[in-house]
């Protein structure tokens, strides 16, 4: 199994950059993991909400690929505690070979088409965060996942 993770726009800030790497390069020794960047959309102050979710949804369907399982990270989403979502990854390594696309999405949220395609939504709190943070948080939670799994001393239950 593959994660990819999808976000809409660069991160500005270079300490949640510092964090995002770091993590990163740990996730890297238990999957193979990479975090793509979608640009931001051209002229979006120009555009309405729905044309700037229509446009983010098919630069995100563009890095679909059949097969893959699309996870939403969506203010709606189902919560999960650290334990329950490293429990959910791992079952997901047993009984599925499909990549993994996470995805993050631009300020208004998602298109129908991307709703229609998600096989599931995941809330990572109940508490609105920017989409900057989200990132840092996701891919910390990610790791924290994997040394769950692994039954390594980094999440103290």
């Amino acid at each position: 199994m593959k994660i990819l993770f999808l976000v809409i726009g660069k991160t500005d800030e270079s300490y949640l950059e510092t964090g995002i790497s770091k993590y990163i390069k740990r996730l890297e020794r238990y999957i193979p993991f990479e975090m793509k960047v979608i640009p931001d959309i051209k002229n979006r102050k120009t555009l309405s909400e729905e044309q700037q979710k229509k446009l983010e949804g098919e630069l995100i369907l563009s890095q679909y690929n059949p097969g893959d399982e699309l996870i939403l990270l969506d203010e709606k989403g189902k919560t999960f505690s650290s334990v329950s979502f490293s429990q959910w990854i791992e079952h997901k390594l047993n009984v599925s070979n499909k990549r993994l696309v996470f995805v993050v999405g631009g300020p208004y949220g998602f298109s129908n088409d991307v709703y229609e395609k998600a096989k599931i939504k995941i809330s990572l709190s109940e508490m609105t965060f920017s989409h900057q943070m989200i990132r840092l948080i996701f891919v910390e939670q990610l790791y924290r996942a994997f040394t769950i799994i692994k039954g390594e001393p980094y999440h103290h239950i």
